[in-house]
């Protein structure tokens, strides 16, 4: 894997970061985090993000042509791309759209917190996870919003609460002793106000399982959120979306069934206690301890059975074979 962090790739001293986002370019959480970076004066920014929400897509990629829209932000360069936050990232780091590559890609702040399997499900993460893949330093941001607790200016806080990370990740950068072997997943608590300090985690296992209930139209029903749970207070979509719904298509709405969680000091529970839980993550899946152990016993059964699967199937070939066979087996006897 090939690695850009041995020189700084912006003019004079300051180091070049780049945001992207899932929430789309025009998300608080994205404005608050630039905002901050910018106001820092330590920066040069810039922004490659989608031109409208693409939460929960995971690390989708676009296979067709994307297009880049030049957006005012102040203090920063940025470009709003019709595509996936993987997209983005992919995009914002090739040289083609900016003149260098960034030393450090943040992805977020995303609105509602990325822990446990819901990491799979997320663009915000994949964001980050897009650079890692291509030797970038890189770390998702997440903020637990709360649906009647946060406020937009708590996306400030939390870019704030955050920004000692950002100049040291950049100063080991600097320094060539920043690992290249993972990148950063970081959610920072509800109340950023009274957070209890930074704290090293470990991915779990938490998640929001989902069923889905049938609803009459598009409009009805509360509003999921990029972290699998529901806001209550708003909709979906307006009643001229569920109008222009055919009338023979069925209509369904995802719905919470039930949190499923773990104790210990993993992200989510440590996120729950009030820290800012910082996370180290990769790009590969690791099974469970016992999984290898087990499908190392079950393989060599499965090969056995087609095996002897394949011979009885050639041997009752032979014993009545198709006209085709039948005269290459006259042939080679």
């Amino acid at each position: 894997m090939e690695s850009n962090t041995n020189s700084i790739t912006c003019s004079g001293d300051r180091p070049t970061v780049m945001v992207t986002n899932d929430d789309g370019i025009d998300a608080p959480g994205l404005r608050a985090l630039v905002s901050v970076l910018v106001s820092s004066n330590r920066f040069n920014v810039l922004v490659c993000a989608p031109d409208s929400e693409k939460s929960a897509v995971s690390h989708g990629a676009t296979l067709r042509t994307v297009s880049a829209k030049p957006v005012e932000i102040s203090g920063a360069t940025a470009f709003a791309v019709s595509g996936t936050p993987a997209d983005c990232t992919s995009l914002g780091i090739s040289k083609a759209l900016f003149l260098s590559v960034p030393d450090l890609v943040i992805s977020g702040i995303n609105m509602g917190s990325n822990c446990g399997y819901h990491i799979v499900y997320s663009g915000t993460v994949a964001g980050a996870r897009e650079a890692f893949l291509h030797g970038l330093p890189s770390v998702s941001l997440s903020y637990d919003w709360a649906g009647g607790r946060s406020n937009v200016d708590d996306f400030t806080l939390a870019a704030e609460a955050c920004l000692p990370i950002i100049i040291s990740i950049l100063s080991e950068i600097k320094r060539n002793t920043y690992p290249q072997h993972c990148f950063l997943n970081i959610d920072v608590p509800t109340d950023v106000r009274s957070h209890k300090g930074y704290r090293m985690t470990s991915q779990g296992k938490s998640m929001v399982k989902t069923g889905w209930r049938q609803v009459g139209s598009d409009a009805q029903g509360a509003r999921m959120l990029p972290t699998m749970t529901m806001e209550s207070n708003s909709s979906s979509s307006n009643e001229s979306d569920a109008l222009s719904t055919p009338n023979n298509h069925l209509l369904f709405n995802r719905k919470v069934i039930e949190l499923q969680m773990e104790d210990g000091g993993t992200d989510y529970c440590s996120l729950q206690e009030g820290y800012i839980t910082v996370t180290p993550l990769g790009a590969l899946s690791h099974p469970e301890v016992n999984s290898h152990v087990y499908f190392n016993e079950w393989l060599p059964g499965v090969i056995e059975h087609l095996s002897s699967t394949a011979l009885r199937r050639f041997d009752d070939l032979l014993e009545s074979p198709p006209n085709g066979l039948h005269m290459l087996l006259v042939a080679i006897t």
